[in-house]
Formats: C-alpha cells, sequence, structure tokens
C-alpha cells in the first residue's frame, strides 16, 4: 500500500504544508515590518494633493491604494520566502531531499506561506483606505485587492530563488531595497508616461499592477493612452516563470553541496 506521501504532487503533503504556513506565521516581525512601510507611504502621499482624475470606477486614491497594497503583500511574499536562506545554512534543505519532496513541492510550499503572510497588508490598506476616504465601486475593492494579494505569488517565486542563491547575511538586506526600485519601475508609486512607462512593461512589477488596478481604471492611463491586458498578462506569467525556474535550480544546487 502507498502512503499520501509517496502519491501525493511533488511529494507535498497537506501536514508538510500546514506546519510550514504556521512556521512564518509566528514570524511576528516580518508581519509588523511589512505592513507598516505601505501604510506610512499611503497616509504621506495621501496628504498631498494628488491628480484631480477620476477613473472609470473610481479615484485616484483608490489608484494609489491598490499600487501601495501590492507593494505591500511583494514585499511580505519576499521577505518570507527568502527566509529560506537561514534553512539552507543549517542543512534543512538537503535533508528534505532525503524525503519524497520535489523541488516543484518545495516551492510551492514556499509560496503558499509567503501568500499567507502577503494578505495582512492588503487588508490593512483596504481598511485604511476606506476610512480615509477611497472612492471605488464595490467590485474594485474585491477584485483589484483579490488580484493584489494573489499575484504577490510572483515574488514569493522571486524571495526563493534570492534565499536559495544567497547567504543569509546577505539576503536579509535585499528584498527591501530590491522591491523599492521595481515598485518605482513598475508604475506603482507615481503614474509614468513616454519612454519610462514603455520601459517598464518589461519589469517584474508591472504586469500584476496593471491587472491589479484594470478593475479600477478598464486599462485607462492617467498620461492618456490605454493599458494591454495581453501585455500585463504575459508579463506577468513570464516573470512567475523565471523567478520559480531560478528557484528550482537554486534548490537543485544548494541540495547538493
Amino acid at each position: 500500500m502507498t502512503t499520501a506521501t509517496t502519491t501525493a504532487p511533488w511529494g507535498l503533503t497537506p501536514r508538510f504544508l500546514l506546519l510550514d504556513v504556521r512556521r512564518q506565521l509566528r514570524n511576528r516581525q516580518t508581519l509588523i515590518i511589512t505592513t507598516v512601510l505601505p501604510v506610512v507611504l499611503y497616509l504621506a502621499l495621501h496628504a498631498q494633493t494628488g491628480p484631480d482624475a477620476r477613473f472609470a470606477h473610481g479615484d485616484f486614491a483608490a489608484w494609489m491604494m491598490i499600487g501601495l497594497a501590492l507593494y505591500g503583500a511583494a514585499a511580505a511574499a519576499t521577505t518570507t520566502a527568502a527566509q529560506v536562506a537561514a534553512e539552507r545554512s543549517t542543512g534543512w534543505v538537503r535533508t528534505l531531499r532525503l524525503t519524497p519532496l520535489r523541488p516543484p513541492g518545495y516551492i510551492a510550499s514556499k509560496v503558499v506561506s509567503a501568500l499567507t503572510m502577503s494578505a495582512l497588508p492588503v487588508v490593512v490598506l483596504a481598511v485604511l483606505s476606506a476610512v480615509t476616504g477611497a472612492d471605488a465601486e464595490p467590485q474594485v475593492w474585491v477584485l483589484s485587492l483579490l488580484i493584489a494579494w494573489l499575484g504577490s505569488a510572483v515574488f514569493g517565486a522571486l524571495g526563493l530563488a534570492l534565499g536559495l542563491a544567497l547567504r543569509p547575511e546577505i539576503v536579509l538586506h535585499v528584498p527591501g531595497l530590491l522591491l523599492t526600485v521595481l515598485a518605482f519601475g513598475g508604475n506603482v508609486f507615481f503614474p509614468l508616461s513616454g519612454g519610462m512607462l514603455t520601459a517598464s512593461q518589461f519589469t517584474p512589477m508591472y504586469g500584476i499592477t496593471a491587472l491589479a488596478r484594470y478593475p479600477l481604471t478598464s486599462g485607462e492611463l492617467l498620461t492618456g493612452g490605454h493599458t494591454s491586458l495581453v501585455v500585463a498578462v504575459v508579463n506577468t506569467v513570464a516573470w512567475f516563470a523565471i523567478f520559480a525556474g531560478a528557484a528550482a535550480v537554486a534548490y537543485r544546487r544548494s541540495a547538493q553541496r
């Protein structure tokens, strides 16, 4: 008779997944840091006079809220997944190679853990923006924030690749700076235009940001023009594949050392 462990896809069992998620939820420091920063940014930007603009289904405050919710979720997902560097340094990754757990299963467990952690910034930004008067139609609150949350899985894969490839003392300082740079380049904080907007379409955060804001804007850009859903979807899928593939390669290499 085969066991649930040997028949589970990629060797991943619900028990292993649950234990991994529980362990991540104990890391209150990551939860606090990755939630406070987007909140501070939202309050600071909200205090300024934003563009006098309305989109098809809401205002500029909602536009900013969606971007910062995504930024917070991505930061939480990346930081959480990058903590695998500590597991690698203690030999835990090599130990897992002796079990039925395969690289895709390991990556899936870390991405799910990252998604669990990234839910809090999204919820907090939603409540804060509602209290401070952001205006959007009901479907925007549901669809945009759901896409922002699920889209943070892309950055969970990025964090996993970083954690498996870099030493723990280095990887601790990488996610925050890297995500901030990607957010500036991905049209998250401020509306980009011209050549900068064109260049941003090739960056990791552009696709999921455009998808998350689409229920609000219907593709309308503040600077004129229209967002291509095809470009946004291709961008998101491509970068997730790149990051997940890099994580799988790094997992195999770290387990062989």
